[in-house]
């Protein structure tokens, strides 16, 4: 885990829409959940491949930059390649083990990012504040009250756009001797369904993966994505 200095050197100077990270490397969230996430991280130098998802390069590519929320940004990729884009970037991260690494991506690239150390539910996040709501692949535990899925739609902007990206099929998965079981988690037509007529549908649909080559996760074919855009 960073401590206070290294995780704000990439804050922009402007004042930040939400917190950094205080001194000592406070987490919002479930401590269990961060040390499961820190234990997979430290399992290997570089979890991921260090480039952009693929969805989200294309579903980006029709949008104007504004402040964007990247909720799970792991090892940073897909955050300093918003932010390269002319993006006003704040990432969150459950994982210290990951924020660290993305920390140092960012100072490598020279790119301002405002990193968040929590959960997202236990985020804070400031309401309706983001032009695009950006979740690839995200391990969102799902709850009775659906607090994951709407805390994604609360972070929206009126005129914003919400990017849910998944892995097609793992969500009809049976559970496995791993522990994984699909009813665990938040999938993108979990979040369809909460959409109401504030909300217009964009993009709902499955495709091929367009995956960076290495890292973990690029055995999957296919995507599901939905986009959808807060009208109100």
């Amino acid at each position: 885990m960073a401590d206070g200095r290294r995780m704000t050197d990439n804050i922009a100077a402007e004042p930040p829409a939400v917190d950094a990270p205080s001194p000592a490397g406070t987490y919002a969230g479930d401590p269990a959940l961060r040390a499961e996430w820190d234990t997979r991280y430290a399992d290997r130098q570089q979890l991921w491949s260090g480039r952009p998802n693929g969805a989200l390069v294309a579903e980006v590519a029709s949008l104007a930059p504004g402040r964007v929320l990247d909720v799970g940004c792991g090892e940073g990729a897909d955050a300093v390649w918003l932010a390269r884009g002319g993006w006003d970037v704040t990432a969150l991260e459950v994982s210290g083990v990951a924020l660290e690494r993305a920390v140092g991506h960012a100072r490598d690239a020279d790119v301002p990012v405002r990193w968040i150390h929590a959960a997202l539910t236990d985020a804070a996040l400031p309401p309706a504040s983001f032009d695009l709501v950006s979740a690839q692949y995200p391990a969102l535990l799902r709850t009775p009250d659906a607090a994951s899925e709407r805390a994604l739609l609360a972070a929206v902007a009126p005129g914003g756009v919400l990017l849910l990206v998944h892995h097609a099929g793992m969500d009809t998965h049976q559970p496995d001797d791993s522990g994984f079981d699909p009813a665990d988690y938040v999938w993108p037509a979990m979040v369809a369904a909460l959409l109401d007529d504030d909300w217009e549908v964009e993009v709902d649909e499955q495709r091929p993966r367009v995956s960076p080559e290495g890292g973990a996760g690029a055995h999957h074919t296919d995507d599901l994505v939905l986009r959808a855009r807060r009208l109100r």
